[in-house]
């Protein structure tokens, strides 16, 4: 299938001569990082990071970045490019970003694939203007959200043995009334530590119990908190597809994730119900034909 895909090695539609892109779409956790670089592994191809906090540096583990190791030296653009923490990155600021980031992997010959799951900066990027130039294909990997939020809450536990704590207090804790209203510091996690921190910082003959009582609040927080914005995330995507007539490839990978949860070797569910799938409909799409 890749010697096809290289027989249209320009990456455009034959019939209408605009260049194509790829976006790979989903709430957060939903594995989206690890399906473009699985498919840049089949096609020359150069990722865009559409997630409004990793366009920050630092906080690499609270944001789940992926790490340069598994990055397969395919070149990522608008990941850690912003070093003021407090910068307010716009969906203006994407928008340009992101249009210099396409010209530059055009040029290059390779097809840009769009990840992430700011949607609502993506909604500001693909307008009509946008349209007119770019033919679009869009995969959304979809997770039955109580399956998605039984993940998450693993994640967050993943995050605090990994060193998430340490983290947030070196790059984003803000003593006294601190603003976590901009910049780096909305992702979350910051915010919901605050009082810990302050506490620790401010106190530190306080009683154990009540500092564990804290910490374990603010570890409750950023799961209920990482709920709701997966939850809004699918609205959003729903809106995409219901309000502004979005046409996309929806991929159900609830099967892999209660795999994951089980603790059963989930990559052949995983080649089965998402790869494949996903690596047919780019082909599909590089090749002219609608998926």
């Amino acid at each position: 299938m890749a010697s096809a895909w290289m027989m249209n090695s320009n990456f455009v539609d034959n019939n209408n001569k605009k260049k194509k892109v790829l976006f790979i779409m989903g709430a957060t956790g939903t594995g989206k990082s690890k399906l473009s670089i699985n498919l840049g592994t089949e096609f020359p191809c150069e990722i865009i990071n559409s997630d409004k906090i990793q366009v920050y540096k630092g906080l690499d583990i609270l944001t789940n970045k992926l790490p340069q190791s598994e990055q397969r030296d395919i070149p990522h653009h608008l990941l850690s490019i912003i070093d003021d923490p407090d910068y307010d990155f716009t969906a203006n600021d994407f928008c340009k970003h992101v249009h210099d980031a396409l010209d530059i992997i055009i040029e290059n010959g390779h097809i840009p694939i769009i990840v992430g799951g700011s949607n609502s900066y993506l909604e500001a990027l693909v307008d009509a203007e946008f349209r007119s130039k770019y033919e679009c294909c869009f995969i959304w990997l979809d997770v039955s959200l109580p399956v998605l939020f039984e993940y998450l809450d693993k994640r967050v536990d993943e995050m605090v043995d990994a060193g998430v704590v340490d983290e947030i207090q070196r790059e984003a804790f803000v003593p006294n009334n601190g603003d976590y209203s901009r910049g780096i510091r909305r992702a979350i996690g910051a915010v919901e530590f605050h009082n810990y921190f302050h506490i620790i910082e401010n106190d530190p003959s306080v009683d154990e119990a009540y500092k564990k009582q804290v910490f374990d609040d603010a570890i409750n927080s950023m799961k209920i908190n990482t709920h709701k914005l997966a939850e809004n995330q699918v609205l959003k995507i729903k809106r995409m597809i219901n309000v502004l007539g979005w046409k996309m490839t929806r991929i159900d990978s609830t099967a892999v994730f209660e795999a994951i949860l089980s603790g059963q070797d989930y990559m052949h569910v995983y080649h089965q119900l998402v790869f494949k799938p996903a690596l047919e409909v780019a082909g599909m799409f590089l090749n002219n034909h609608r998926p």
